[in-house]
């Protein structure tokens, strides 16, 4: 019977400049989580600064799990602003019940940020971040089967946009998170604060 191997060196834990060597190296990847949740640039910069603030202050978290556990403080921070809820059954989606216009994103970002909010969570924790239905249902307060119906939700909502984007025959280009320059600016000053708390 094979004998199990022991570690016998310490565990490495991530520390602040980790955290913050991290939201300074994935500022993009960060921004566009906490945008596609929150659908504004101003909740989602919000978002961003709480998610770094959370990472530096909260529990204790192996190295190797810092990045993972950076995008979940942003989701986290997202579900406390927004506070998405479940819709009632039988009520009809709020396709493009907004009204606004989203022209600076592609169509593929513009059906997100148009989904009701807590089908947009669901879309984007399950199919986006392959959360499972469970740690979804925690995030969210919610039950499984309330997220299962939401991704449904929001996968018919996004394929009906996408048919008809198909149908018009436009062509598609790649999409980068829209950071203003003011906007980056900010997160950048605020970034290099924290880091310079630490040295």
């Amino acid at each position: 019977m094979p004998e199990a191997q022991r570690t016998t060196g310490p565990t490495s834990y991530a520390s602040n400049g980790d955290f913050c060597r991290i939201f300074q190296e994935e500022t993009d990847s960060l921004y566009q989580l906490s945008f596609l949740l929150t659908a504004d640039c101003d909740t989602a910069q919000q978002c961003f600064v709480s998610g770094l603030e959370d990472s530096l202050k909260g529990s204790r978290v192996f190295k190797e799990w810092a990045r993972s556990w950076a995008r979940r403080a942003i989701i986290q921070n997202a579900v406390r602003v927004v506070n998405p809820r479940p819709m009632e059954e039988n009520v009809p989606s709020s396709f493009n019940s907004s009204g606004r216009t989203l022209i600076a994103e592609p169509v593929e970002i513009a059906a997100i940020l148009d989904l009701a909010p807590f089908e947009r969570f669901v879309y984007v924790m399950a199919v986006l971040e392959r959360y499972s239905d469970q740690d979804c249902s925690v995030l969210l307060g919610c039950s499984r089967r309330d997220v299962n119906a939401a991704r449904i939700r929001a996968l018919q909502q996004i394929g009906s946009v996408m048919e008809l984007r198909i149908k018009q025959q436009v062509n598609v280009g790649s999409w980068k998170p829209v950071l203003d320059h003011n906007c980056r600016a900010v997160l950048e000053l605020q970034l290099a604060t924290r880091l310079a708390t630490l040295a």
